[in-house]
Order: C-alpha cells, then structure tokens, then sequence
C-alpha cells in the first residue's frame, strides 16, 4: 500500500510564504515523476507544478516565478517552496505522481488571506 503524507500548509497573508514537504511510501521514488496538485474550493484539481527524474520541471503559469518544486530521492520527499502567496493560491495541496496515478493522500490546507 502507498502512503502519501502531506504537511506544511497553514493560514498566511497576501505576499507570504509556505513550505510544504510531501513523504512518499513507494519503491523507486527515485524514477517517479512528482507533482504538486491543487484543489480550490468549488473548482477540480490541477497540476500546480512538476519535477521529472531527469530533472526538468514544469509550473502553471500563475504560479511560474513563485513557486519552486524539488526532490529529495534520499528522503522520499517533494518539497513545494511557494512565495508571493495570493489569494487565489487558496487550496488543499496534494502530491502525486505526474500523471497521478497513486491514491491521493489527505493532501495540506493552505489559505491566503489577510
């Protein structure tokens, strides 16, 4: 069974920062594709960045410049650096693999609000 453990989300201001981390129980994380997901309330889930294992990563273009996703294999862990926040980064975060193709974890509440 894969156990995915999201953390790191909280309440923040406009222009704040977060760190969220994401643990992966799965053999060869190392060869995984990872992506951050998020679910904003009434709207479906959307890739919000991912790191291939060559090392290239993607972002949606509204986060492009303030959010930074990495890796650590020796961790079994994505990370997710988000600065600038907005309001309309409010969402819960997930972590999956690009396309998701693990069951989803409890996935991190983040909200962005003075």
């Amino acid at each position: 069974q894969v156990d995915i453990v999201e953390s790191g989300g909280g309440l923040v201001q406009p222009g704040g920062s977060l760190r969220l981390s994401c643990v992966v129980n799965e053999y060869g994380f190392s060869t995984l594709h990872m992506g951050w997901y998020r679910q904003a309330p009434g709207q479906q889930r959307e890739l919000v960045a991912a790191i291939l294992t060559y090392g290239a990563k993607k972002y949606l273009e509204s986060v492009r410049g303030r959010f930074t996703i990495s890796k650590d294999n020796a961790k079994n862990t994505v990370y997710l650096e988000m600065n600038a926040l907005k309001p309309e980064d409010t969402g819960i975060y997930y972590c999956n693999r690009d396309p998701p193709l693990l069951p989803w974890g409890q996935g991190t509440q983040v909200t962005v609000s003075s």
